[in-house]
């Protein structure tokens, strides 16, 4: 771990930062894309060469058991936090639950709005309530009974509470009660956790950036995800696989074309979601829009990918004119004046 050497002081306004992530090491994987959510290490010394572009001393701290001790040792001023934590529905509150337990301010979202954003049945619950437009779904588990369920098909399969379209092959929209029972049995086998089945959309699909908190706070215009082919028969899905060779089946726009009203919409809708559900800093919002123009919410992420010039947060970012090592600072920056420990501009966007 890097060490500051006290006598020689940071420059006026600059803090000593952790990044906290968890690293791909493709060691005892259980399934092709069970570290999806993990981040290279390019992707780690891609963001402390941004924060040291603004003179920050950065140590990087990898969330491993040691972490705790770690933390008690570094005498962070803040955390940048990119970690996903390990196991279960809550992992991605594991790490800001022990920064709060050490009084160590971080960036993003806490620990409850990541829990209940990584678990999509329950952010759709919650966002019906404030009537969010949603597409129909069911949450499935071994026992569930599917010749109960009322959803129209074709119906796409999910993991409830992974990220990064883990879990979402080119092979899961199912027409069928057989085809969902035989994609279910495949999938509780391979990621032993329950399942969101979920009426499809056919139509366009978007994804909406958000940084900033409160009056500060300032959305992206949205970026639509346009397929050069189809993923599976006559459906567009954003697998993993597609993800990974996006160059092949993708294309990005941004600004998507949009009348005035539909895009005015999908941002309100999209800081409506964001205040609804608490969240800090940054995150994206991914929605479908139908051929009839309804916009309907399908996830939102609180903690982003930040790959440069792969994830679709600093991609979009970069279409509305804002720099890989500005966004990084401005995340930076908004979780400073949120916390009270430094105020020293504005944000680039």
């Amino acid at each position: 771990m890097e060490k500051l050497d006290l006598e020689d002081p940071l420059p006026d306004g600059a803090k000593t930062i952790g990044i906290i992530y968890n690293l791909k090491k493709g060691e005892g994987v259980n399934t092709y894309d069970d570290e999806a959510e993990y981040d290279s290490i390019d992707t780690i010394n891609a963001i402390k060469a941004a924060l040291e572009t603004r003179k920050h001393n950065v140590i990087l701290l990898e969330a491993d058991k040691a972490l705790p001790e770690k933390l008690k040792n570094a005498h962070l001023d803040l955390a940048f936090n990119i970690a996903e934590g390990f196991g279960g529905r809550s992992r991605e509150a594991q790490i800001p639950a022990m920064l709060n337990f050490f009084g160590i301010p971080y960036t993003g979202s806490d620990a409850t709005t990541l829990c209940i954003a990584l678990d999509k049945a329950l952010t759709k619950r919650l966002l019906a309530s404030y009537r969010i437009l949603t597409p129909g779904y069911a949450l499935l588990s071994y026992d569930s009974p599917i010749k109960a369920l009322r959803l129209k098909y074709p119906v796409i399969v999910k993991p409830n509470a992974e990220g990064s379209s883990k879990g979402i092959t080119d092979a899961s929209i199912v027409r069928s009660d057989t085809e969902l029972i035989n994609l279910l049995n495949r999938n509780f086998d391979l990621y032993h956790e329950p399942m969101l089945a979920e009426e499809y959309i056919e139509g366009r699909e978007f994804t909406v950036g958000i940084i900033g908190n409160g009056a500060g706070m300032k959305v992206f215009r949205p970026m639509e995800i346009i397929y050069k082919k189809h993923t599976q028969e006559d459906f567009d899905v954003y697998s993993y696989n597609v993800k990974q060779n996006y160059k092949e089946y993708i294309n990005y726009r941004c600004p998507a074309r949009l009348t005035a009203k539909q895009e005015s919409e999908m941002v309100k809708m999209s800081e409506k979601i964001y205040n609804i559900l608490g969240c800090r800093d940054f995150s994206r919002i991914d929605f479908r829009m139908s051929s009839d123009g309804n916009i309907y919410f399908i996830e939102i992420n609180p903690l982003p990918g930040l790959a440069p010039d792969y994830s679709d947060y600093p991609m979009l970012a970069g279409f509305n004119g804002v720099s890989y090592n500005d966004l990084i600072n401005d995340i930076l920056e908004a979780a400073l004046i949120r916390t009270g420990a430094g105020n020293r501009g504005v944000f680039a966007i």
